[in-house]
């Protein structure tokens, strides 16, 4: 048993060991949910959370395991969730111009 905790250890120190640019290249993309959800004592009342990770479209995994978490252990009911991804990575979008402006 306790050679099966320490694997599952290193499994979970070798996912944290992958850097953002190695999940990038990987197919993975900034993704940021808002989640909507009313309040237990106030179900008039909605609430928002903003949830950030770096996940995989179009079934977003991470974000699916998040919001399974979040029924079984959190007693705010959802309400909605809206998904936005950053695009695919490049060069940053950096322009020069040739104009120049002199304040006094």
């Amino acid at each position: 048993m306790q050679a099966s905790l320490l694997l599952s250890m290193l499994e979970r120190r070798e996912e944290a060991d992958v850097t953002a640019f190695e999940l990038q290249l990987q197919g993975y993309r900034l993704t940021t949910a808002e989640i909507i959800y009313r309040l237990p004592d106030h179900p008039a009342l909605l609430q928002s959370f903003i949830w950030q990770k770096f996940d995989l479209a179009p079934d977003y995994p991470e974000l699916r395991r998040f919001l399974e978490f979040w029924s079984r252990s959190i007693e705010g009911k959802l309400h909605s969730v809206n998904v936005k991804q950053s695009t695919a990575f490049g060069p940053p979008r950096f322009r020069h111009h040739k104009h120049e402006l002199t304040m006094h």
